[in-house]
């Protein structure tokens, strides 16, 4: 699979085709069409837009982005969008690579929606996209985030040390995982393998810096145990980075209570304290 060099990152199009009311069709750098909706939020609202980025297997409608979104516009205006190979977008899921062109036209929506800060938060897959985004699109791109928070995110590819993420490379690297994925769980994965290998979350998040980086990882998770979010820590700038293990939480947004999201709003918009249990870096 060929991927865009650097200069390609900067050159994310939004589409002005729309389907009705705040439903937006994009068209990413290399050209697939992404569904994309848009919440104002408050009223008046001050605060920075929030471009929230799913899950594989997720989408614009599953429920637990729904919910999570709703969550976010109480604060926000919010955007969602379907990865490609996700939902009602074209394309097929390339699990992580392609997708930062995605997240990229999501953000120039967003900008071209009015708004002149822009925050992204990532989950799962979505994480690692939000991670790679943040350092491959710099502040003064139209497409760059000015803070960036990933939610249950890996810090290495390849990851196979658990269980459900056995599951997960069968069904990506398997012609019968491939046809599963596609019929259970309404999601098209590419059949190429990666070529070049995209930069690792762990060798993006130095380059996010000085932008605000809050990592946000639960000890229950059953995907990635607690060694990838204090990788990832540790290799962020202590001077802008933070991370908080959440006692009880699981994976992603399918498993984010609400009081956590709440939080995660906060500390994007500044709205008000936000402070995990175990919040910043010494203890790790």
């Amino acid at each position: 699979m060929t991927f865009p060099g650097p200069g390609d990152f900067a050159r994310s199009c939004v589409s002005s085709v729309t389907s009705g009311g705040r439903r937006t069709a994009l068209l990413t750098a290399d050209g697939v069409r992404l569904e994309a909706a848009y919440e104002p939020g408050p009223a008046a609202s001050r605060h920075p837009a929030i471009v929230l980025a799913h899950g594989f297997t997720g989408s614009l409608d599953r429920p637990a982005l729904r919910r999570t979104a709703a969550v976010f516009a109480r604060y926000a205006p919010v955007v969602t969008f379907s990865f490609r190979g996700h939902g009602r977008s074209a394309g097929r899921s390339t699990v992580g690579d392609r997708e930062v062109l995605d997240l990229a036209a999501a953000v120039e929506w967003a900008r071209a929606l009015g708004h002149h800060r822009v925050v992204t938060v990532g989950f799962s897959m979505g994480g690692s996209v939000a991670l790679r985004h943040g350092a491959l699109y710099s502040p003064g791109t139209a497409a760059h985030a000015d803070k960036v928070v990933s939610v249950s995110a890996p810090a290495r590819w390849f990851y196979r040390g658990t269980a459900p993420m056995r599951r997960v490379h069968w069904a990506v690297t398997r012609p019968l995982g491939r046809l599963v994925a596609r019929a259970a769980l309404r999601t098209r994965v590419h059949s190429r393998e990666w070529d070049p290998v995209p930069l690792p979350p762990i060798d993006a998040v130095p380059l996010i810096a000085p932008r605000p980086l809050l990592i946000v990882h639960g000890d229950q998770d059953p995907y990635f145990p607690l060694d990838h979010p204090r990788s990832l820590a540790a290799a962020a700038d202590p001077d802008s980075s933070e991370l908080w293990i959440e006692s009880g939480f699981g994976h992603a947004e399918n498993a984010a209570p609400e009081r956590l999201l709440r939080r995660i709003a906060e500390w994007a918009t500044g709205a008000g304290p936000a402070h995990g249990p175990l919040c910043g870096r010494k203890p790790y």
